[in-house]
């Protein structure tokens, strides 16, 4: 590969290639410069430090797990509906993630892990998406908080059990599902209580 044609994608591509092979404690800038057959200061012309390439490939990590949850802040069903199938597609890239490739996640959650500001970046954006679906429900008179952005940061905290990697070992074990159903019973009847009957915006 020419360094004429060089893009940060291909960077982050070969990133992964060589974080997959030697893992983040033995990968260099200088491991994926050679991938690429280009000099290790081509790469720093994209990223300025070994940080910044590693924060990337752990950014752009995150956004695919973020990434499928925006097709359910864009369905227009009615929040309750919404807000149960954004936690499950969120518990089903994650687990997919944990028993298609163990080895690789956890390569991932290692990065994510020292990536500075990018984790704390990720946690803002899912608890954005949710504050956005209680905010339509509380428009359409489903749900009945005052605030939707503390409701979504209480809601993704009270779940973290069966999101957040530190917890991977637990979600295969039998019975996690009907813990979840137990949690979201309790959950929606704090979101719900007082919202039958009432009025939607502009209702």
């Amino acid at each position: 590969m020419t360094e004429t044609v060089l893009t940060a994608e291909r960077i982050l591509d070969a990133a992964e290639q060589v974080l997959r092979r030697y893992g983040p404690a033995k990968t260099t800038v200088v491991d994926v410069a050679r991938a690429l057959g280009v000099s290790h200061g081509t790469i720093y012309r994209h990223f300025p430090s070994k940080s910044a390439l590693r924060e990337a490939v752990a950014a752009r990590w995150l956004h695919r797990v973020s990434e499928p949850l925006q097709a359910v802040i864009a369905d227009r069903s009615p929040a309750p509906q919404r807000l149960r199938r954004w936690f499950d597609t969120l518990m089903s890239v994650k687990r997919r993630k944990v028993l298609e490739d163990p080895e690789l996640f956890a390569t991932y959650h290692a990065l994510v892990e020292d990536a500075g500001t990018v984790i704390q970046d990720h946690i803002e954006e899912l608890v954005s998406q949710l504050a956005d679906i209680i905010a339509d429900g509380i428009a359409e008179g489903t749900l009945s908080v005052d605030d939707p952005q503390q409701a979504a940061r209480a809601m993704f905290q009270a779940t973290i059990r069966f999101h957040h990697p530190v917890h991977a070992g637990d979600w295969q074990r039998p019975g996690i599902e009907h813990d979840f159903d137990a949690l979201w019973q309790l959950v929606m009847a704090g979101l719900t209580t007082g919202a039958q009957g009432r009025p939607s915006k502009g209702g």
